[in-house]
């Protein structure tokens, strides 16, 4: 681990999953979610949180067990042992974290145009560069930025979800607006990302005084909480503003919500705290991911340069700050989130199967596990079918980068005699 300090407790984890999630998602998807579910997004987001509590016990459970900074990575290790298999899932896992990453500074490039139309560019490329500066300085700062990022989001969203409730035109929200259940399903493909940075949690288990007993509640908390503020943002925004415009406002949506409620000061606030948002899962994601690559580089799954010291963090932060510029100029928003989510819900399909493989070492519970298996593999089969329909491209893009990393992971094998990593008992 880059530090010795262990300055990750209860509400610093907390806050980093929250700063993670709605950074990533609130903000960043509400207009692309609505393009699927149209007023019935409220839907999507507790299946989603459903599904992402199952997902938030399992790696609770195994994080509690096995607490190591590479979180995922080390979880698969220890079910399928480290080899060719867990090497392709784990690097499948930092192209994942990398897409997540690009798709919060594409939203927060997208709130700053309103303020610099001129710049869209070179601002989400600054805000990972500023990222990652801060991050080289080591985990407190994490943890003091997201304690003070979280505090001001809750604030502006739970203004905006109370108010906007007290207000909403009941009409709006009428199931006749709804789009076809499948559709609503569909959205998963998109609503699940805005979920996916619960996962930052597990890589916080090395900072903990106390992991078995914090990280778990920690992650459930975040889930939790999250899903309960995206739920009342949904019809907050549904309920004062037409479907039509918040998805012409797609790329802001939140934003232009908040001018029917508060006027242009509501618009300009709440564009301020998007800003302040994604910057904060910027910066968790950040911390998660250079964990990550440290341990893919100990465990000889990427090129060794990723656990270069340097300052009080890795070289592998740097390596996915300039990947993560790369891909925001890549791909637009709403691609990033399909990936993002397959992606995700796959390697989290594969984790909690591994994880039965081992549930004796972890004392969770088979029942739940399983309910975390059968219901990610449902997600990824209608994420799936919606890209078939929608976006083929997406398909070649997702087949792209898994054939990417089992050559990365040959490659590697090659360069590296490694033996089976044994399992802790």
């Amino acid at each position: 681990m880059h530090v010795t300090e262990k300055p990750i407790g209860f509400w610093s984890a907390v806050s980093m999953g929250i700063g993670a999630m709605v950074g990533a998602g609130i903000f960043a998807l509400l207009g692309e979610a609505s393009k699927i579910a149209g007023s019935a997004v409220y839907i999507s987001f507790i299946v989603g949180g459903i599904i992402s509590l199952f997902s938030a016990y399992s790696l609770g459970k195994l994080g509690a067990r096995y607490p190591s900074s590479g979180g995922i990575i080390e979880y698969l290790s220890q079910a399928y042992g480290i080899g060719f298999f867990t090497g392709t899932m784990s690097i499948m896992m930092y192209f994942a974290a990398i897409i997540s990453l690009s798709l919060v500074a594409e939203a927060f490039a997208n709130y700053a145009v309103t303020f610099l139309p001129s710049v869209h560019a070179s601002i989400s490329s600054g805000i990972v560069l500023l990222f990652v500066i801060i991050n080289l300085k080591g985990a407190k700062d994490v943890a003091f930025w997201e304690r003070l990022t979280v505090a001001l989001k809750f604030i502006v969203l739970a203004a905006l979800s109370v108010i906007g409730i007290i207000y909403l035109k009941p009409d709006l929200l009428s199931t006749k607006y709804y789009p076809s259940t499948s559709h609503i399903f569909y959205s998963l493909a998109v609503t699940f990302f805005a979920f996916e940075g619960f996962r930052v949690i597990t890589n916080t288990a090395e900072d903990m005084t106390n992991p078995s007993k914090t990280l778990p509640k920690a992650m459930m908390a975040a889930v939790l909480f999250v899903m309960l503020l995206y739920v009342a943002i949904s019809f907050s925004v549904f309920g004062n503003l037409p479907t039509d415009k918040i998805i012409k406002a797609r790329d802001y949506a939140l934003a232009e919500a908040a001018l029917p409620i508060f006027g242009a000061i509501g618009f300009t606030v709440v564009t301020i705290t998007a800003l302040i948002a994604t910057a904060s899962a910027i910066n968790a994601n950040l911390y998660a991911v250079t964990n990550v690559t440290y341990q893919l580089a100990k465990d000889g799954e990427l090129p060794q340069t990723f656990g270069v010291p340097i300052a009080h963090s890795r070289e592998g932060l740097i390596i996915s700050g300039l990947l993560v510029i790369f891909m925001s100029i890549l791909f637009n928003l709403n691609e990033i989130a399909t990936i993002g989510s397959i992606s995700i819900l796959f390697v989290h399909t594969v984790t909690h199967i591994g994880h039965l493989k081992i549930i004796k070492q972890t004392g969770a519970s088979v029942i739940l596990v399983l309910s975390a298996i059968i219901l990610c593999i449902v997600a990824t089969s209608l994420a799936l079918v919606y890209v078939f329909q929608k976006s083929t491209h997406v398909v070649y893009i997702l087949l792209t980068f898994l054939v990417l990393a089992g050559f990365t992971e040959i490659l590697l094998q090659k360069l590296h005699s490694r033996e089976v990593k044994p399992r802790v008992k």
